[in-house]
């Protein structure tokens, strides 16, 4: 395979992957976009695969390749039919981490036998160039992985180690910490950079790891959307910078789509929960969800039924769903359209609110809807719906909390300022909630107690079902 073909190659998967990231920009396009994205991964792959293998020269390198392949798609393959949707945030986790410790093999490969990749001639040293790019890499790499490994124990939620808890974790003295950390980490790129010392390079990527970890841990569940999203974006960067060093323009071109787009996904998710940009990337945004944990009132609510609620929806013109975390972990989603359904046959106008960081990872109400097959016109944005609320009959929020949460509009909340969908200004309000405990966020919820909210409590899934059969 010569070098104008693989290129030309690396071109055409270039051009599927924007094309996939513009085809994910919207659900109606989002199977199209994921269709460019598995062509140009394999294209990708399999270029990449022959290129290792001519530059092998054996046919240990064509074994070689074949069982990484074997081993790497055999899991993937087994994850994608296992995973459940509420696990999907975990599952993206865990790909970020994976990405990142590529990045720390690759770059410590090419640090150990540089002529293997084609950098430098045997015995010559690495050029001053490629040696920055590979330690910023592995540095950003390092970080990726073990950030994503403690999101990953957070967003899972059924580990005993603290470090893995959703409360933040903090210690006096943390962010001195992290700021000698990441001094050290620069003058260890810096003087790998002149030296090429195989230590300053072990002690980047350790710095790394305890900066990764240093910089999730003390980020509230609350925060895990944009955690998620940030290190999508860190895992870009990881691959871009290996690239330069490669001479790779696949990797440069795919790492920089990552990277940007995570940056911009982040920025998005920020303006969404009111955080600040540089904050979040410095990870020093994390104590704000645990300060806002209070001590819960005893106070009186409104509850009802399924049949109360159906009573309500059936003798209304326009309802709005608000679907949240709840609705993912009771798989209720199906129940909820098959509702959405009979209520539209009724002559009701129904429509779903998304908020940008509902759920544990961005867009995973629009994933679960999708799964239910919930037509694309009756899903709308923050907003581009919150100007309706005041109009609409009823709205029915279902497992969501700090989203609807009108605290968000009161001085003093730990969530003051964060955008939110204004249930609360519906005529009729029904919530539905396992139970009064609280949100990520540690908050009570005024919309609980307001006299036209009714609570309905009980798993997502039984309690919409049991809407559905009373809707006459």
């Amino acid at each position: 395979m010569s070098m104008n073909l693989v290129v030309f190659l690396y071109l055409v998967a270039s051009v599927c992957f924007i094309q996939a990231l513009k085809g994910l920009s919207h659900p109606a396009t989002s199977l199209r976009g994921n269709a460019f994205g598995m062509v140009g991964m394999s294209i990708a792959v399999l270029t990449t695969s022959a290129l290792i293998i001519k530059l092998a020269g054996s046919g240990t390198g064509l074994a070689w390749v074949l069982l990484g392949l074997l081993i790497g798609g055999g899991a993937g393959t087994v994850m994608a039919q296992r995973v459940e949707m509420t696990k999907m945030p975990e599952v993206v986790a865990f790909m970020h981490s994976m990405i990142g410790l590529a990045a720390v093999f690759i770059a410590a490969a090419a640090v150990v036998e540089p002529w293997a990749f084609q950098i430098t001639a045997k015995g010559s040293q690495i050029p001053a160039g490629n040696r920055f790019e590979l330690a910023l890499g592995a540095f950003i790499g390092a970080v990726t992985f073990s950030g994503s490994v403690i999101a990953f124990g957070k967003l899972s939620g059924k580990y005993k180690f603290r470090l893995f808890q959703g409360a933040p974790v903090t210690f006096s003295g943390q962010h001195q910490l992290n700021a000698v950390l990441g001094l050290a980490s620069v003058f260890c790129v810096l003087s790998f950079w002149h030296s090429q010392s195989p230590v300053d390079f072990a002690l980047v990527c350790t710095l790394g790891f305890a900066m990764g970890v240093l910089i999730i841990i003390p980020i509230g569940g609350a925060d895990m959307p944009v955690v998620v999203s940030m290190l999508n974006s860190y895992s870009g960067w990881a691959a871009a910078g290996i690239g330069f060093s490669l001479n790779n323009s696949m990797l440069i071109i795919a790492g920089s789509l990552v990277g940007s787009s995570g940056a911009i996904l982040s920025y998005i998710m920020c303006k969404a929960m009111n955080r600040s940009f540089f904050n979040v990337i410095l990870g020093g945004f994390g104590g704000a969800a645990g300060a806002g944990q209070v001590a819960q009132q005893q106070r009186s609510v409104k509850s009802g039924s399924p049949d109360d609620a159906a009573f309500i929806l059936g003798n209304v013109e326009t309802v709005v769903i608000v679907p949240g975390y709840g609705l993912a972990v009771a798989r209720a989603q199906h129940a909820v359209k098959e509702l959405a359904e009979k209520l539209t046959h009724k002559g009701v106008t129904v429509k779903y609110a998304i908020h940008p960081v509902a759920g544990r990872m961005p867009g995973h109400m629009n994933v679960l809807l999708a799964e239910a097959e919930v037509p694309y016109d009756q899903v709308f944005e923050m907003e581009d719906i919150n100007g309706e609320f005041g109009q609409v009959d009823a709205a029915i929020i279902l497992g969501a909390n700090d989203v609807v949460n009108p605290a968000a509009l009161q001085k003093g909340s730990s969530i003051y300022g964060m955008p939110i969908l204004e249930a609360y200004k519906a005529k009729t309000v029904i919530v539905n909630k396992r139970s009064m405990a609280a949100g990520y966020a540690g908050l009570d919820n005024e919309l609980f107690y307001m006299d036209k909210t009714m609570m309905v409590f009980g798993d997502a899934k039984k309690v919409v079902e049991e809407m559905v059969k009373a809707v006459e």
